[in-house]
């Protein structure tokens, strides 16, 4: 009976340790996989976190962009605003040319008329002016008149060469003038100095004092003065000259009628 029960006690202690054995086994192999899920789970986070902080610093870097853009974007409309407001100046300005250039075009169709008839003026009055001068006054208007004719001169400088005689012309009026020339008195042609005053007197006088004259416009000639008024044209011609101080003249006019 007792060996019966040290069997079945031998028997159960050899089932208990196939068991507890089993079990160990068991447990052992639960761990190990355990482990490796652990271990391909971290990898596959490790991994998922790795793409995250890509598209993270791809989303920043993209978004830094995004704003330069923005801030890019705000200067050209800036730009744009600016460009445009000094495009609609400049158009303003163009019409204003365009307005100008077409005054301009009118101006100048109806200028270059008054210029010849100007001229032409000029010309008549050198001719029945004072004789003074009258080979440099003739080429001044000669010159004018083949200025009109040219293409190269601009219808402004023409205009202000005309207006440039007229103004030589009118200075004469009111200045005094000694120059030498050679006129046909007494008989012949003779080396004189000739006596502008405006245009109230014209005189002549020889080289040596000899004889002297004055032109007469009602007759339109020179005639001869007496010894009396040489020492008056001298005193003239020395102060045209700056030679002298001015001073009173007592010469002959004609009046005008």
């Amino acid at each position: 009976m007792q060996k019966f029960k040290l069997k079945s006690l031998a028997a159960s202690v050899i089932a208990f340790s196939a068991v507890t054995a089993g079990t160990s086994f068991a447990q052992e192999v639960s761990l190990d996989d355990i482990f490796k899920v652990s271990a391909e789970g971290n990898r596959v986070a490790q991994a998922s976190q790795t793409r995250i902080d890509g598209v993270n610093e791809e989303t920043n870097t993209l978004l830094g962009q995004y704003k330069v853009v923005l801030k890019e974007i705000d200067g050209l409309r800036v730009y744009n605003a600016q460009l445009q407001r000094q495009i609609n100046n400049q158009n303003r300005e163009m019409g204003e040319l365009r307005d100008s250039i077409e005054r301009v075009t009118l101006i100048e169709r109806q200028i270059t008329p008054l210029m010849a008839r100007m001229i032409e003026g000029l010309s008549s009055f050198v001719s029945n002016d004072v004789p003074f001068l009258l080979e440099e006054r003739d080429e001044r208007v000669q010159f004018l008149r083949e200025m009109m004719d040219r293409a190269d001169v601009s219808p402004s400088e023409k205009f202000r060469r005309v207006f440039e005689a007229y103004q030589i012309e009118n200075d004469y009026g009111r200045t005094i003038e000694a120059y030498e020339t050679v006129l046909s008195v007494g008989g012949g042609d003779r080396d004189v100095n000739i006596l502008r005053i405006g245009r109230v007197g014209l005189y002549y006088q020889s080289k040596d004092s000899s004889f002297s004259g004055m032109w007469n416009p009602g007759s339109s000639s020179w005639e001869a003065l007496g010894d009396e008024y040489t020492a008056e044209i001298n005193y003239g011609i020395r102060m045209a000259g700056n030679q002298t101080s001015y001073n009173l003249l007592r010469l002959p006019i004609v009046a005008p009628e």
